[in-house]
Order: C-alpha cells, then sequence, then structure tokens
C-alpha cells in the first residue's frame, strides 16, 4: 500500500501505531499522522489514501462524524477504528457505516499487524481488478471510437461498466504519431496507442492544459472539443484526428478542433487545383530519372508548399501521394528494387510528426530512385563533382564551411549532393568535414608547439571551446592530454632521454 493516515489526539499512541506499522512487514511508503478529524478531511480532500486508522473520540471531530463526512469523498480509504472498552458500541456503528476493522486500546501488535496483512491484499486484489477491468474498457473505448454503426444497445452496456471507470464527465479527445509511451503508473489520463495509426489520449477538461504542457509538449497534436459521456466519444475522436491531420500538414503545435479554416486567396486556391490535378501528377512521374533534377526538385516543393498553406487540403494530399506511389512503382517497375520498397513506410504519413519531417525522408527517398535511374546516363558526371567537392572541402577546411557552400561552388541541388557525397563517401557532410579537421588538429598536436587556441583557428573553429568538445568527443581526450599522450611515447621509444 502507498499511504497510511493515523487519526489520534494522543501523540504516544499516534507514534506507536507508525512503529508497529513499519515493523509489520507490510511495504508502506507514507504513514502520515494528524490530531483530529477536521484535519484528517482536510488531507482525504486533499490526496488519496490508501488506509486510515482513526480513533473515535477525539477533539473538533470525532471518528464517527470524521466517517460520516467521508462518505462525500469521490476516493475513500479503508477504515480500521481504534477504540477504548467504553467506546466499542460506536466502533460497532463505525463497521455499519464501511469501517473494515476496529482495535482496541491499548493496540495489541500481532493484531494490527494481521489487519494491515489482510487490507494490503485487499488493495493488492482490487487493483488488479481495477486494471483488468481498464484493460477491457480501452478495448471497448477502441470499438466505439472505430465503429461507425454501433448499436443503442452496446452504447447502453459501455455506459454502466465503464463510464463510472473512466472519467469522461467533460472531456477532450487528443490525437498524434504513435510513440510507443510507456504509461506504468497511474496517469491523469486514459492512453490508447496505436489506433488507425494514431496515439489517443482521453483527458478531463481541466487536465487538459497539463497533459498539452508535460507529455505533449513540442508535439503537432489535434485536440477536440469538450464533450461529455461515453456516447460523445466518436464524435470527439474524429475532431481530434481532423485537427492532427491540419497540424501534420500545417506544422503547428496543437492544432484544436473547429478552428477557423484558413482564407485561402481565390487565385491560390486555384492553384492548389493545377497541383493535384492529372497533368501535375503526371509531371511529377515522368521528372524522375531526367536530367532536370532541379525541375523535379522544385514540382515537389510546391506540393508542399501549397499544403501547408493550406491550398491543398490533407484528404487531398494523401490521395496524390497514394497515387504517385502507385504510378512511380508501375512506371519504374524494372528499377523498383527492394530500397524502393521503403515507399511502405513513408505511406504511413500520419506516423511522422509533421509533414517537414515527412517531406525530408521523401525527399531522400525520391532522389535515390531519381539517381539510380539517371545514374545510367550520368554516373561518371557526377562522380567527377563529388571528387571536385572533396578536393574543395581538403583546400577549405580551415575556412567556414557548409554543405550549401560545397554544393553551389560544384553546381549541384543541395539535396541531390547530401544524397549522392554519402554515397560516394560513405559518410555525411558534417561528419567527413569534422574527419579532416581532427586529423590535421592531431598533426599539429604531434609536430607543432602551436597553442590549443591557434590549432583550432588553423583548423576552422573560431571557438576553442567548441573544438575541445568535438575532439574529446572523436579522440577520446583532450587536445591537451593527446599532446602529452604522444611526447610521453616518443619519449619511451627514445629510452628514457629527452632531446
Amino acid at each position: 500500500m502507498k499511504t497510511v493516515l493515523i487519526v489520534e489526539d494522543e501523540k504516544m499512541i499516534r507514534q506507536g501505531i507508525r512503529a508497529m506499522i513499519q515493523r509489520s512487514g507490510v511495504p508502506v511508503e507514507v504513514i502520515m499522522e494528524c490530531g483530529n478529524g477536521e484535519m484528517a478531511l482536510d488531507i482525504l480532500r486533499s490526496q488519496k489514501v490508501d488506509v486510515m486508522f482513526t480513533d473515535i473520540r477525539m477533539p473538533k471531530m470525532t471518528g464517527l462524524e470524521l466517517v460520516q463526512r467521508m462518505q462525500e469523498l469521490d476516493e475513500k480509504p479503508l477504515i480500521v477504528a481504534v477504540s477504548g472498552y467504553a467506546d466499542f458500541s460506536y466502533a460497532v456503528e463505525m463497521l455499519r457505516m464501511g469501517a473494515r476493522e476496529y482495535l482496541l486500546k491499548p493496540v495489541e501488535r500481532e493484531k494490527l499487524w494481521d489487519i494491515l496483512r489482510k487490507l494490503e491484499q485487499e488493495i493488492s486484489e482490487s487493483r488488479e481488478s481495477s486494471r483488468t477491468n481498464k484493460r477491457l474498457g480501452r478495448q471497448q473505448l477502441k470499438y466505439l471510437m472505430l465503429n461507425e454503426r454501433i448499436t443503442e444497445e452496446e452504447i447502453h452496456t459501455m455506459q454502466t461498466e465503464y463510464e463510472s471507470e473512466f472519467d469522461l464527465h467533460a472531456y477532450q479527445v487528443c490525437v498524434l504519431n504513435p510513440k510507443d509511451v510507456e504509461t506504468t503508473q497511474e496517469q491523469p489520463y486514459i492512453y490508447l496507442h496505436n489506433i488507425e495509426g494514431d496515439d489517443v489520449y482521453l483527458v478531463t477538461e481541466k487536465n487538459t492544459p497539463l497533459l498539452l504542457k508535460n507529455e505533449l509538449a513540442r508535439e503537432y497534436a489535434g485536440v477536440s472539443l469538450l464533450h461529455s459521456g461515453i456516447r460523445e466519444l466518436r464524435t470527439a475522436y474524429r475532431e481530434a484526428v481532423d485537427a492532427r491531420r491540419r497540424a501534420f500538414c500545417v506544422g503547428r503545435m496543437p492544432v484544436y478542433a473547429k478552428e477557423p479554416e484558413k482564407h485561402v486567396p481565390a487565385d491560390f486556391a486555384e492553384q492548389g487545383k493545377r497541383l493535384t490535378g492529372a497533368d501535375m501528377k503526371l509531371q511529377r512521374v515522368q521528372l524522375i530519372g531526367t536530367d532536370k533534377t532541379e525541375e523535379l526538385v522544385k514540382a515537389w516543393n510546391g506540393l508542399f508548399h501549397a499544403v501547408r498553406n493550406e491550398w491543398i487540403m490533407p484528404s487531398d494530399f494523401v490521395s496524390v501521394m497514394d497515387d504517385f506511389f502507385k504510378e512511380a512503382q508501375k512506371t519504374y517497375r524494372n528499377v523498383w528494387t527492394e530500397e524502393q520498397e521503403n515507399a511502405k513506410r513513408l505511406k504511413a504519413y500520419y506516423a511522422y510528426p509533421a509533414l517537414a519531417v515527412w517531406q525530408a525522408e521523401f525527399m531522400e527517398w525520391l532522389l535515390k530512385l531519381h539517381e539510380q535511374i539517371n545514374s545510367r546516363f550520368d554516373s561518371n558526371k557526377n562522380q567527377q563533382k563529388i571528387k571536385q567537392a572533396i578536393a574543395y572541402i581538403q583546400d577549405h577546411f580551415d575556412k567556414d564551411l557548409n554543405m550549401a557552400v560545397v554544393s553551389n561552388h560544384i553546381s549541384m541541388n543541395y539535396s541531390l549532393f547530401s544524397y549522392l557525397f554519402k554515397e560516394y563517401t560513405g559518410s555525411n557532410f558534417v561528419n567527413y568535414l569534422k574527419g579532416i579537421r581532427m586529423e590535421e588538429a592531431k598533426r599539429l598536436l604531434e609536430e607543432t608547439d602551436l597553442r590549443i587556441i591557434d590549432i583550432s583557428a588553423k583548423i576552422g573553429y573560431d571557438n576553442e571551446k567548441h573544438f575541445m568538445k568535438i575532439f574529446k568527443a572523436s579522440c577520446g581526450v583532450s587536445p591537451s592530454e593527446y599532446r602529452k599522450n604522444v611526447q610521453n611515447a616518443e619519449f619511451s621509444r627514445g629510452g628514457g632521454k629527452k632531446d
């Protein structure tokens, strides 16, 4: 059990009961004490208590009055009445009102231990039963959200069995991409994993801001309107799904249901229709494998720009992409390798947090397909360009260098350069540049007496601390330690004699 509350006006008796509980062998996380019923009621209103030992005769509020007042609470502890012989009739009354056990003063250690073990078993069985009911209840909630033709009888059964189990008096539904969240502890929400490719949270109105601030912070979630009862759950779910689709496309955290749609000028709306039309669909397929890489990238970026600005609706975006994958596989079936089967993952659009994340992976996949087709005709030319890029990096690694500078130098599209560079070198640009710089840093540490700050500047880092951090992550030791190790090794080879 987690929490035990001892309500007794005599301090020595409270401390004696506490000591007995601590020595009982029953694990209790928190033991609290208070001296009267009023204080106990305040505690019970503010937090959950598993077991309460309460005296009967106390100032301000008796144990009997406390048990009577407790009936208004949603969560009530298991009660053990503690009484003297003269108050035994009151203890019997408390048993009638729901107390599980009673102890006569002076409290006997063995009897208290027996009661604790009995209550611990009851609590464990109750929690396991509750977990089972909640698991079954979650399955029923999923069924309700996904079933368009649920019967009135089924709704009534769910209301009877589960509406009290889950707090659904005033709630909202939040939907986002699946996360594989571990929820081993009790949470102030209902979490349902991977419903139609989404994660779903059912959360009470008062806890929605807390959920969005904590678990769903920086998530592209969709949030429903406020609803009440199991009967409205499917409506709330569909609202949250629609909002989540919009959050994915526009890249906003979060999006609420029934937000006013963005006003799209007529000419932009017309452009959206053109981008989803048959001619543009065909053009985006046929540009693959040609020497018009820039035009291919521009065509796709135009589509994504239109989706982000809501010239194209989420459902139309999915339709366009489904058609593209189908047509591309048919058109390029001769080069549709196992690697292109990665498209299956890309078809799960909303498994990605936002369009920008999906777009980056899609463009990498697309340009790889484009290059595989195009390389049959132009592989030698591209290899020559990457060789030029590598020579440029080796000559200018000590400057402020990045991938945009190098790709511009050889007149190659940024995305295509990123893909081809990794294909040719086996490393991405950042790691390749870092490797060259680290090798030069080691050479300077071994062969010169230059200061660390000067070496940092010579290999292209204007921040000495940044250089030292990267060097240690790469080599396992700091620059100073590296130089010292080299010097010690040379000293050992020289027979212990320094020049």
